[in-house]
């Protein structure tokens, strides 16, 4: 049994975090009995400065991301992206991407969420009525085949939201990003999943980096 990996790459390059941060309730469904999370308090202290930065009124950030992919002959090539995204809550939210394979924007005005793709000259619009960023998310990535690394990150809980799954976590150590102090912390999910997330360290602990691994066992083969 061999192991491959491939890896998604998203860098937080620039953040800016204005307004006002409000608290929001989640709903809490019955689920059943689950092993707790193993989670240090070092790193779920850091997630929940995190999360109530996210939680601000509007901010913005811009991202580079490199992403690994499969062709049809099994070989792992390499897609480049910029995002400049602008966040307005609870009910608006703009998503300019370029890449390797074109350009495209997703608007969210509260009511629908447009999408149009310069490369494939497509235009494609659903409302949303619900009327928040995360449920415009879960229906334009479900219906409209969109696809946003960072969606954890929009949501009313983005701390919680990226525990989806988790089962252990941890602070590696403290690492200088461009003359500044950054928590590097790292995550596992059960399906083969690893999460490396770096976070300034201070009291907003705004993200700077994100590094997503699946590792996928094939018998005798690595993709």
């Amino acid at each position: 049994m061999k192991l491959a990996q491939i890896a998604a790459i998203s860098m937080l390059l620039a953040s800016s975090i204005v307004g006002v941060t409000t608290t929001i309730a989640l709903e809490v469904h019955a689920a059943a009995p689950q092993k707790k999370p193993d989670i240090s308090e070092e790193a779920s202290a850091a997630l929940l400065r995190m999360g109530q930065s996210l939680r601000a009124e509007q901010f913005s950030f811009q991202v580079r991301t490199i992403r690994v992919y499969a062709d049809v002959n099994n070989q792992l090539l390499h897609i480049f992206h910029t995002m400049k995204v602008v966040v307005h809550r609870p009910n608006r939210l703009l998503v300019e991407v370029s890449g390797d394979d074109g350009s495209n924007k997703l608007v969210f005005d509260g009511k629908t969420a447009d999408l149009y793709s310069a490369a494939q000259n497509k235009y494609a619009s659903i409302p949303i009525p619900e009327g928040t960023i995360e449920a415009m998310m879960k229906e334009a990535m479900g219906r409209l085949g969109v696809d946003f690394p960072l969606a954890d990150f929009l949501t009313e809980a983005p701390n919680k939201a990226f525990l989806t799954g988790v089962t252990s976590g941890r602070v590696i150590d403290t690492v200088t990003i461009d003359g500044s102090p950054y928590l590097h912390l790292f995550f596992s999910q059960p399906s083969g999943i690893e999460l490396e997330l770096w976070l300034e360290k201070n009291d907003q602990s705004l993200p700077r980096r994100l590094i997503v691994t699946y590792r996928i066992c094939r018998a005798n083969q690595t993709l």
